[in-house]
């Protein structure tokens, strides 16, 4: 079988959203991943139960993925403000029901027009005005619901004024970020960040705590301006305003001009195939797509199947497929409305080349690989949601502020955090170093461009219909955590929960080490000890030793039953009826 719901507790589908939890394995403990719903009618998947709920309201109000979609990025901007936002951008991969192909919706930050590839020095801190890419989260939320939506706009932002408004119970995850974010700021505090303490910090002192309740009245009055005068309001209106009077206060560079002609884009996705199913990512100014189909194209000239998951031989020929796949990106990725993306990286005789180069007796040296690329990190603090409704209509979308909360400004009066998007050009042109820094020509700075990005949110079917959604905060590891649920569903027939939960691998080319969750495990220590042998230098991920955070839908081929897995490993709920 493709999967079981041996981990789903087989409850009746009822009028209310379904909570049910999934007994958990030894892995599942391990990782702490954690809530999974079956359903038969529509799921939402996301980092926050109140978005999850509000998204599916939305699905049993007649509803579709898209309404759904728009409603829980909104609430997110509420109750997961480190990534979930109106103040950075992102990707929206749409599989309509209705037979009209998969579309990417683009709204990824881009530079203001004062920009230049060398406005940036070594020193530069990444916290301030300067680092502030010109937002697109409102207008590519707007565009994929002028396009696909079915209810009002305002009845899919409002819920989310609603809840900043009357307030809303802190979950432990958001505590623990807002607490983790308050104390990282300068001692004594900087006038820059002196809004976030005001909105954030809690009125009666102290850390945030689990059940305690928030209130975020300036965030509601944005939000409730954007739903009843549209999302022009942010580009061209008072919200606009403020953002370019932030923009003053901190010598940023961002104009009203700049606000006004944004413009998201559809695109067409990045479509490759893997055993027969149909891999469905974002193009470019996003990675993810292209890196993706490249590692799985190479892959697939392997065995993998009747090798153990976790053997040495099978985590050495994916890290080597990722080492080449990151190599491509330095060279070639940026938005391709300024450079031209060459068509080779996706086909499948180039990737029997690639595949043909890789030893399977010893890592290949990443500097040995960079050719052209005279040689002298982005941020893990993304949210990925995953969306379907009754007629199958699937919405994978990855939004983000860049690092952890952004720039840490928040737009004095408006109660919604600024990205630094800036930092994920090549700042340092030339510059490509062994620690991962890359300055090739591609990515670099330019006015109005949108900055690379490794966002990729993902739809896999099988015949037309979908099968898996899924994606992933976490940086460059992005690309990686979705390849490894993919392979984990598609080539070793894991279940979901296994699937999200199993640990994940790791390799960006530079800086040359292989990252895996499960190295200090007992069971995976001779497969370790068996890489290093081959040359790998190994580590586990820096800070909480996780990598990514895979909220996916799975969708039963035979039965049509949804299985939607809220990724524990940094919050999440999924939500189904």
């Amino acid at each position: 079988m493709l999967f079981a719901d041996r981990h789903c507790l087989i409850l009746p589908i009822v009028i209310s959203v379904l909570t049910a939890v999934c007994p958990a394995t030894a892995e599942q403990l391990a990782y702490s991943s954690g809530q999974c719903v079956r359903a038969e009618n529509g799921m939402v998947v996301s980092a926050s139960g109140h978005a999850s709920r509000i998204g599916c309201d939305v699905l049993k109000r007649g509803g579709n993925a898209v309404d759904a979609a728009v409603a829980t990025a909104f609430a997110l901007a509420v109750t997961w403000p480190e990534a979930g936002n109106i103040g950075g951008g992102g990707f929206m991969m749409v599989h309509p029901a209705d037979g009209r192909p998969t579309v990417c919706i683009d709204y990824r930050e881009t530079a203001p027009g004062a920009a230049n590839p060398t406005m940036f020095q070594d020193d530069d801190r990444r916290h301030t005005c300067k680092m502030v890419g010109v937002p697109g989260t409102v207008r590519g939320l707007a565009l994929a619901h002028q396009k696909y939506g079915r209810l009002p706009w305002s009845a899919l932002v409002l819920p989310a004024a609603g809840l900043a408004k009357d307030g809303f119970e802190v979950d432990s995850e958001l505590a623990s970020s807002i607490n983790r974010v308050l104390d990282s700021l300068p001692q004594p505090p900087a006038p820059g960040f002196a809004e976030l303490r005001r909105i954030y910090g809690k009125p009666s002192g102290g850390p945030w705590k689990y059940g305690d309740r928030m209130i975020l009245g300036d965030l509601a009055a944005t939000l409730q301006r954007i739903a009843t005068k549209g999302p022009d309001t942010f580009y061209a209106g008072k919200v606009a305003d403020q953002i370019v009077a932030e923009m003053q206060r901190g010598n940023g560079i961002m104009t009203n001009a700049d606000l006004n002609r944004y413009e998201a884009k559809v695109r067409q996705p990045i479509q490759g195939t893997y055993r027969g199913y149909e891999i469905l990512g974002p193009p470019p100014p996003s990675s993810g797509g292209i890196c993706l189909i490249q590692m799985l194209n190479v892959l697939e000239n392997f065995d993998l199947r009747n090798h153990e998951r976790y053997s040495a031989r099978n985590l050495h020929v994916m890290a080597e497929a990722m080492r080449r796949a990151f190599r491509d990106r330095a060279q070639y990725l940026a938005d391709p409305d300024f450079v031209r993306i060459p068509d080779h990286l996706i086909d499948k005789a180039y990737a029997r080349r690639l595949a043909a180069e890789i030893d399977s007796r010893r890592a290949t040296p990443s500097d040995s690989l960079a050719g052209e690329i005279d040689l002298a990190p982005e941020s893990p603090d993304t949210t990925h949601f995953s969306v379907i409704d009754s007629d199958r209509m699937a919405v994978s979308n990855t939004y983000t502020l860049e690092a952890s909360w952004g720039s840490r400004i928040v737009v004095r009066g408006a109660g919604f955090v600024l990205n630094n998007e800036m930092g994920d050009f090549n700042k340092k042109p030339g510059h490509t170093n062994r620690e991962g820094a890359i300055g090739t020509m591609p990515n670099r700075i330019a006015p109005h461009k949108r900055m690379l990005s490794s966002q990729t949110p993902v739809i896999v079917a099988r015949k037309g219909r979908v099968v898996l959604i899924t994606g992933s905060p976490g940086g460059r590891t992005i690309i990686n955590t979705v390849l490894n649920v993919v392979l984990n569903v598609l080539e070793f027939g894991m279940d979901l929960p296994d699937s999200v939960a199993a640990p994940r691998l790791h390799h960006q080319w530079f800086p040359d080490q292989l990252q895996f969750e499960g190295l200090n495990e007992d069971r995976y220590s001779e497969a370790a000890d068996q890489l290093r042998a081959m040359g790998h230098s190994l580590k586990r991920p820096s800070g909480s030793g996780q990598q990514g955070s895979a909220h996916s839908i799975l969708v039963d081929p035979e039965t049509g039953t949804l299985y939607g897995v809220a990724d524990r490993r940094c919050g999440g709920a999924a939500s189904g009826y």
